[in-house]
């Protein structure tokens, strides 16, 4: 048993089940024994690799595609936030692709959201000569035009599952059972946030919310409503949640979400409806698989370029990384991408304008 789940044993054994969203703000942000707290996740040596990680190619279109939709907004002085922003990497790619913007460099001023402080030490190496503000949450922000991306950081996000019983739902929540923690089921009860889900839905489906998702893109929506930017996110998942996603990763592989808490990472597929919801009054792209986006960006060009002069193992891996991140069987559908502009705004490279409420392309 984990230190961790000893405590989390104790607590429900003194006060009844915890729902699974306090259940994976424990396993992931508690201060002493909190998965992100406690280690650097990333990488082979870690429990899973992002994007970034996999080839300099994908922040490098990210940053040229944050860049141009400032420069549509008449490159005014404004921020450039990352949440989540892992080992750094993505900032770095993306900081270094725009050296030779005109005045990007000069009129932005880069801050990432990082609860971490292991995360933090590793950053400030990856961003070393970069200026760098880092923030808690996204409620310090400053009022400033605002340039938002957020790569793989929703789906880390706690989630409520409910299980849909007759007109109600049954919530899911971990208690113990026999000494080990477990995931048990609520009394069913009328929902007045699910209530559009009875209409899509029948006995037994479960449906995930994340009520700090909703949180965050309303804190970021605000901010670009009221002082113009742009906000990417990306993330795996789909238009709407369907199904269990929730599951744990160690080692590169997927393990018993309740047998290690504090031991490994723990994620669910990202509801992107819900974000866009959230986003109001703002423009809300069409919802865009990643490898389309990246192949509007230009990543084929730009793998090509970087081609040039490898041979063997150096251009095997190479390609591999292209397949990886735009392949169907791969990353390429699996995550999607959803642009968020002010009224007025024009979208950013690679997105359209949503034509319908379920469109993705």
């Amino acid at each position: 048993m984990t230190a961790l789940a000893d405590i989390l044993t104790r607590r429900i054994a003194a006060t009844g089940p915890i729902t699974l969203a306090e259940y994976m703000a424990e396993c992931l942000l508690n201060p002493q024994h909190g998965y992100y707290a406690t280690s650097d996740p990333l990488g082979i040596a870690g429990d899973f690799t992002t994007a970034p990680e996999v080839s300099q190619m994908f922040g490098e279109l990210i940053g040229l595609c944050l860049a141009q939709s400032w420069l549509d907004q008449g490159a005014p002085e404004g921020v450039l936030v990352e949440a989540g922003p892992g080992r750094g990497t993505l900032m770095a790619d993306i900081w270094r692709a725009t050296r030779g913007v005109p005045g990007f460099h000069q009129r932005m001023a880069v801050h990432l959201v990082e609860a971490s402080p292991v995360l933090r030490a590793v950053q400030a190496q990856a961003l070393a000569g970069v200026p760098v503000t880092w923030h808690d949450t996204l409620a310090t922000l400053p009022d400033a035009p605002l340039w938002f991306v957020a790569n793989e950081f929703f789906d880390a996000l706690p989630i409520r599952q409910f299980q849909r019983s007759g007109e109600g739902w049954r919530e899911v929540v971990v208690g113990v059972q026999d000494g080990t923690l477990t995931a048990g089921l609520t009394p069913a009860a009328p929902l007045a946030d699910l209530a559009h889900r009875l209409a899509d839905t029948q006995d037994g489906d479960v449906v995930e919310t994340r009520p700090s998702a909703r949180a965050s893109v309303e804190v970021v929506a605000q901010g670009i409503a009221a002082r113009g930017g742009a906000a990417l996110i990306i993330d795996y998942g789909d238009w709407r949640s369907t199904g269990d996603t929730f599951q744990a990763l160690r080692g590169h592989a997927y393990t018993d979400p309740f047998a290690q808490p504090g031991l490994a990472d723990l994620t669910a597929h990202v509801d992107f409806e819900a974000l866009a919801l959230a986003a109001a009054p703002l423009k809300v792209s069409a919802l865009t698989a990643q490898g389309a986006l990246l192949s509007a960006l230009g990543i084929e060009a730009r793998a090509a370029r970087l081609a040039q002069g490898l041979t063997g193992e150096g251009l095997r891996q190479h390609l591999a990384a292209l397949r990886r991140l735009t392949d169907a069987s791969e990353m390429g559908t699996l995550f999607k991408a959803l642009a968020l502009v002010a009224p007025g705004a024009p979208m950013p490279p690679g997105f359209s304008p949503a034509q319908d409420t379920e469109a993705v392309t």
